[in-house]
């Protein structure tokens, strides 16, 4: 197909079309521009930015561009100049064939709103096309009886332009016998027909040649010719008639290929070969050729290829019958195509954003696309969805566009990516569908702080634990992503004991695993108190904290501590005393003793392990008093060794042991001389044993003696306060001399008594307190201590040579566990170095004094008072009140 250079005349034209374009008023996002076919690749076709209401420079920022669709891309974009050009050849006969009016429909993009602008572009025909007949020569066969005025058909040439550049006219080469006449079908077609002006003879001219010349109306008339070739025959009167002069025919597009569609029928009453009819298709054009084929002989059409209503809806098929001789008739098959729901919805995503944050607000666009259905009615419209359960909604746009937007806040921890699937339904019978999958994954943000699975820990750790040990390991989740959702650990700032918790445990930032940073002792530390922190790696980070309690679990790592009796520290052996006539069993001493172990590990149980004389004195398991097993007989030796054993329950279980040595004798001076008359043993351990017990009976008698001086002197100091005691002192001279013994480091032990013993689970928190007499036999009467004023009140125990001070002890304790107070019956004791004088017995509910005296005369304030003066708390036969002890139930000991 030639093609035309471009005129002047068409240059304004499309300055005109570019113009009213220019001016027409946009309504709904929609522009217009006219555009002449044939045009150099690269030109102008409308100025896009300016009617966009952008600079050219906005385009390529705001993402500006074509999203048409169609197989072949027209137009493009020229972000330099904003304007639109032609992208290829634009052939006006290919796009809309014959169509009067042809337009290109496409759709502008922009990006950063998503918003769509639809542009119509006219393609405005170009003489580029001259007449074509189709077959360069014809024959027609022309009886040589044919009277002048007959008319012969002749072949027609075709055109594809359109209006003034379409076929305008025919002209016949000049001849003698014929001329041309041009027809005009009620379709506006001309036909030219070949006139006979006067007689042939066939004997003259066989053949006549003409030349048959088509030409349109275009600025440059182009042109095309057919050669036509006048054989002269015998005379063939009549020519075919169909039985129709239009034959109408539907089918449906789905038609299978060979199926036939209809049989055009022509009859020609002559005879012979003049009346053999044959048929042929009239200006055959390729896509006719394609579609649809006629038999020649039988007049049959057949479907020869697929029919698709959407390429085509109606075809216009022209037919010819002709005899033998050459005598033609024409008809027409006008072919209906009915649209059959044979095309599915198209789906074209044109923006699609695979990645979006949790937090984005609800209706937030992910994607845009555009649905088409080619076909037609009910069979091309469609309806779009998407699953109920996704918190997605679609919108309608512009057209045939649709947004599919959030229709709320979206949690990744919930569901971290979805698989969107758009459904595009027709409303055809039956409807077809497709699906398209849209992946979409969902953003993390530090939207949870890290959490535990308990709100609270308690762990467990054996004291006495190798450092660097493993104590307990915390984990906490953060359902979040990457680094929203690593995990750190760490412990708040505290102090126990004085000392930073963070010299204790340590925690792995990495593993939340504890570690002791030092050894623990159960009898210091009994637990501790921990916060662990966890934070995550987000920006801003998130963190949370649990409560962690460690105990520290005691283990059996502490022997049983004596109490009592304490031992010497000259290396010898407490010395209790029993009188030979005490019954079975009677209270000899008690074992005091703790464990700083708790629990099982500090259950002590007592046992004899060794005594001089088995079966004498007996022990008891849980109370550790030993007692006498059996009445004392004369032949019971003098001095009795015993060896008691103090054990826990721990695992493995400790022990302790301790030697008592139990005198026996009625009193003091008895013991003297019973100690006075044993024989040295044989024993080494024996001789040892004696030597140490004259060494100390010796200092007993020499003490007594400094002791019985002293009296003397305070007596004569305070021969003003004797006749207080007058009342009572034919009583005091009635008690023994024997009774008033002071022995260094040895308890002597007079009469029976009771004493109170506390204890604590704390070997320096242990109290005892003593004595109190049980006897009636006092250096003062029952009338005297009435008539006596408030006496003084003791909290202190006289210290013993090699003991130590039991009121310090208790202090230094700091009173660690519960005490338990138990009254027991015992030999009573008098401190070292002082002479114990018989106590006075005060009534009860008498009032307490306000302070005591210790062994040296000193007052010992109790409650923060000084001792008052006067009380009337007096000692026998003393010039002043020296109270030596106070017991707390009415009863003291006083200092001579």
């Amino acid at each position: 197909m030639a093609a035309s250079p471009y005129c002047p005349d068409c240059s304004r034209l499309i300055g005109i079309c570019v113009l009213l374009g220019a001016l027409w008023e946009i309504r709904a996002e929609h522009i217009l521009y006219s555009v002449p076919e044939e045009l150099e690749n690269g030109s102008f076709v409308g100025n896009i930015a300016k009617d966009l209401g952008l600079e050219p420079w906005e385009l390529a920022e705001r993402g500006v561009r074509i999203v048409s669709r169609g197989r072949t891309q027209l137009f493009a974009l020229n972000l330099r100049s904003g304007s639109l050009v032609t992208a290829g050849r634009i052939d006006r006969e290919e796009l809309c064939d014959r169509s009067p009016k042809c337009v290109v429909n496409l759709e502008i993009l922009l990006e950063d709103n998503v918003k769509i602008f639809g542009v119509e572009v006219e393609i405005i025909d170009v003489n580029d096309n001259a007449p074509n007949f189709g077959a360069e020569q014809r024959e027609i066969k022309v009886a040589e009886s044919e009277n002048p005025g007959t008319r012969f058909p002749l072949p027609e040439a075709f055109d594809p332009d359109i209006g003034i550049n379409s076929l305008q006219g025919y002209q016949l080469s000049s001849n003698g016998h014929f001329s041309l006449d041009v027809q005009r079908g009620a379709d506006g077609i001309k036909y030219p027909e070949l006139v006979l002006e006067r007689a042939l003879d066939r004997e003259e001219e066989a053949v006549h040649h003409l030349v048959l010349t088509a030409f349109d109306g275009g600025d440059r008339v182009h042109s095309g010719t057919a050669r036509i070739h006048v054989t002269l025959v015998d005379t063939n009167d009549n020519a075919p008639v169909f039985t129709q002069p239009e034959y109408h025919v539907s089918v449906q597009e789905n038609v299978p290929v060979g199926s036939r569609l209809l049989t055009v029928k022509a009859t020609d009453t002559d005879e012979g070969a003049n009346g053999e009819v044959t048929y042929s298709f009239r200006k055959v054009r390729d896509k006719i050729s394609q579609l649809f084929h006629l038999n020649s002989l039988t007049g049959d059409i057949t479907v020869l290829g697929d029919l698709d209503y959407e390429d085509s809806g109606f075809y216009d098929i022209d037919v010819e019958a002709h005899d033998g001789p050459g005598l033609r008739a024409r008809s027409k098959v006008l072919v209906t195509i009915l649209d059959v729901n044979d095309n599915a919805p198209e789906v074209t995503v044109t923006s699609l954003t695979s990645s979006i944050q949790e937090t984005s607000s609800p209706g937030t666009v992910i994607a845009l696309f555009n649905v088409h259905d080619s076909d037609s009615g009910e069979n091309g419209l469609v309806t779009c969805s998407i699953p109920d359960n996704l918190p997605f909604t679609l919108e309608k746009t512009f057209g045939n566009y649709h947004r599919l937007l959030t229709h709320r806040t979206l949690d990744r921890e919930e569901v971290s990516e979805y698989n969107i699937t758009v459904t595009a339904t027709d409303h055809g019978t039956p409807p077809l569908s497709t699906e398209t999958h849209i992946s979409l994954n969902v953003a993390d943000v530090n939207d949870n702080p890290p959490a535990f699975p308990q709100a609270s820990y308690l762990a467990y750790i054996p004291e006495n634990n190798p450092r660097g040990a493993s104590i307990f390991s915390v984990t906490a989740h953060d359902p979040d992503s990457n680094e929203n959702s690593m995990v750190t650990y760490s412990l708040a700032e505290d102090k126990l004991q004085e000392a930073p918790l963070s010299s204790y445990v340590s925690i792995n930032s990495d593993t939340g695993v504890l570690y002791a940073l030092r050894s623990f002792d159960y009898e210091q530390v009994r637990d501790l108190q921990l916060l662990v922190t966890a934070s995550d790696s987000g920006d801003p980070p998130l963190s949370s904290n649990v409560s962690l309690t460690i105990f520290v679990l005691d283990q059996n790592d502490n022997t049983p501590e004596i109490l009592y009796p304490a031992l010497p520290t000259d290396g010898s052996t407490g010395v209790e005393l029993a009188p030979r006539s005490a019954e079975p069993g009677y209270l000899v001493t008690k074992v005091v003793a703790v464990d700083r172990d708790s629990g099982q590990n500090a259950w002590l149980s007592y046992r004899l392990l060794k005594a001089s004389e088995p079966g004498l004195f007996a022990v008891g398991l849980h109370t550790g008093e030993v007692r006498t097993a059996r009445a004392l007989l004369d032949r019971d030796a003098l001095k009795q060794s015993l060896v008691v054993a103090v054990q826990d329950h721990g695992q493995p279980p400790l022990s302790a042991t301790v030697t008592l040595t139990v005198v026996v004798a009625d009193s003091i001076p008895d013991v003297l001389t019973d100690l006075g008359s044993l024989k040295p043993s044989a024993d080494p351990n024996d001789s040892g044993l004696t030597l140490y017990l004259v060494v100390a009976v010796a200092a007993v008698s020499c003490v007594f003696l400094a002791f019985i001086i002293v009296l003397l002197a305070l007596r004569l100091r305070r021969w003003h306060m004797s006749h207080l005691l007058q009342a009572s002192g034919s009583r005091l001279a009635s008690v023994p001399a024997s009774h008033f013994v002071g022995v260094d480091g040895v308890r002597a032990f007079l009469q029976t008594y009771s004493h109170e013993v506390s204890l604590t689970a704390d070997s320096r928190g242990s109290h005892v307190i003593f004595p109190q007499p049980n006897y009636a036999d006092t250096l003062i009467s029952q009338e005297s201590c009435e008539k006596s004023g408030p006496l003084l009140r003791s909290q202190d125990l006289p210290e013993r040579k090699g003991e130590p001070n039991l009121q310090q002890e208790r202090s230094s304790s700091g009173g660690r566990q519960d005490e338990a107070e138990r009254r027991e019956e015992r030999p009573s004791a008098v401190a070292a170095g002082t002479v114990a004088l018989p106590a006075v017995f005060v009534p009860r509910g008498s009032p307490r004094p306000n302070s005591l005296l210790n062994s040296r005369g000193a007052g010992q304030e109790l409650g923060g008072r000084k001792p008052r003066q006067g009380s009337g708390a007096q000692c026998p036969g003393l010039a002043g009140p020296e109270v030596a002890g106070y017991r707390g139930e009415g009863i003291f000991y006083c200092k001579p």
